[in-house]
């Protein structure tokens, strides 16, 4: 847009410079008839040191044919340029559609027409210019002007294309913030347990239980998302939830029927924790550094995969320590049947049985509550001594130190009796002993 500006600057200053030479031009010489030109002849001569008693008349002849033949040729030009340039208007006068702009283009080309078979009539008779000067400098004039309106027109063209772009940009920067949004909700739902930014300033020296609490919150977070999100496939794949249910957890009196989801939480905990007091996660083929250098090497571990999403970790290294957890944690929790039932084949865990990881929804919401998992066991190993996990067995009675109920109705009668305290039925989330701190482990609660 700005070399169109420049190029009709410097056209307008072109025909400045034209209008002043037809000035000069005339002041100087009047009227250019055959004496004239003679005259202006004479005193270029004189001025030379060149005057002769005589002219040659032949070579005068010549120049007066050479100078009508290129005025002839730039009245042609010029004409041609004024078609273009009705041309311009004529083809920019259809959208928006201006009956004016056409109108006038096309008695623009019908008398440039015209006036080219009148030259052409002119060239054949041999009828040229008497005065070739002043027509050469008015053609110049003409065709500057035909040159300026074109670009005139390229502009308003070019505007009216930028104008465009600009609501095209308009446009696409909401679905791009639509989109972002969408992106931030839907990330929100795979990594429903938010960032771990607080713990951005830890220090191995200033680790404490409260950091391990943090962590163990936004990791049931993420295995609670999982389980939802697997709720809702077997919803959908017509599973009977009931039956699933008690054949997770047999013999269950259960409070309320959505109590019942507790058991597939129970079941993924138990998998995805299978292994964790040891410090390989029971990988086989695991290597670790040894004991002394223990600590600060699950320490770095944590800091180092904390902020990465799952999906960054495993691009990024997937033979890693991390990438070798998913997939045997995924090929144990998701059986055959239920992804066939899900996605009615088998291409996810054959992927990943082959080192793949698929960019699916349900994949990358399991594989970020592995995350949380992987990184829940890399700051259980960074304290001195380790923090150890444990859960309690069926039956055994309720304890509010070492239990939390998952539900609000604990099923304690008002008088507390022995008879009347409530039983353990399954155990949701374990529990983690740091030191003397006791984590409380969360469990299913069933009457005595």
């Amino acid at each position: 847009m700005d070399s169109v500006k420049l190029v009709a600057s410097s056209n307008k200053g072109r025909l400045a410079r034209t209008f002043a030479k037809v000035l000069h031009l005339r002041a100087a010489v009047g009227l250019l008839t055959d004496d004239g030109i003679r005259k202006v002849k004479t005193l270029d001569k004189v001025r030379d040191g060149k005057q002769s008693g005589s002219f040659d008349d032949d070579n005068d002849e010549k120049l007066r044919n050479r100078a009508a033949m290129e005025a002839l040729l730039a009245k042609l030009f010029a004409s041609i340029s004024s078609v273009k340039a009705a041309y311009a208007q004529m083809q920019s006068s259809q959208s928006p559609y201006d009956v004016d702009g056409i109108q006038s283009a096309d008695e623009i080309v019908v008398f440039e027409l015209k006036s080219l078979s009148e030259l052409k009539q002119c060239y054949l008779k041999k009828q040229f210019d008497p005065s070739p000067q002043v027509t050469l400098l008015l053609a110049e004039i003409q065709e500057q002007q035909s040159l300026l309106k074109t670009y005139e027109i390229m502009g308003r063209k070019l505007e009216s294309q930028i104008k465009l772009k600009e609501s095209e940009v308009t446009f696409l920067r909401e679905k791009l913030e639509e989109s972002d949004k969408q992106n931030r909700l839907l990330e929100k739902r795979l990594n429903p347990s938010g960032s771990l930014s607080v713990l951005d300033n830890l220090h191995l020296s200033g680790l404490n239980p409260n950091h391990f609490i943090t962590v163990l919150q936004y990791t049931v977070k993420s295995i609670r998302s999982f389980v939802k999100l697997t709720i809702h496939e077997m919803k959908l794949a017509g599973w009977d939830l009931d039956a699933a249910a008690s054949s997770i957890e047999t013999g269950v009196v259960y409070g309320k029927p959505n109590h019942k989801g507790f058991a597939f939480e129970a079941f993924v905990c138990r998998e995805m924790f299978d292994g964790f007091h040891y410090p390989n996660f029971s990988l086989p083929n695991e290597s670790l550094p040894e004991r002394k250098h223990r600590r600060r090497h699950f320490f770095d571990k944590f800091m180092e995969l904390k902020s990465l999403k799952a999906k960054e970790i495993l691009a990024w290294s997937p033979s890693s320590a991390f990438g070798k957890f998913c997939r045997v944690k995924y090929l144990r929790l998701v059986h055959p049947k239920m992804e066939s039932s899900f996605f009615g084949d088998l291409n996810q865990r054959n992927l990943v049985n082959s080192g793949g990881y698929p960019e699916t929804i349900f994949f990358a919401t399991f594989a970020e509550m592995a995350k949380r998992v992987w990184l829940l066991h890399c700051l259980a190993f960074s304290f001195e001594p380790e923090a150890t996990i444990f859960q309690v067995s069926k039956k055994c009675r309720y304890s509010e130190v070492y239990m939390d109920s998952v539900t609000v109705d604990t099923f304690l009668a008002p008088d507390d009796t022995p008879e009347t305290i409530p039983r353990v039925a399954y155990t949701v989330v374990p529990g983690f002993k740091i030191g003397k701190t006791v984590i409380q482990c969360q469990v299913y609660l069933s009457p005595a």
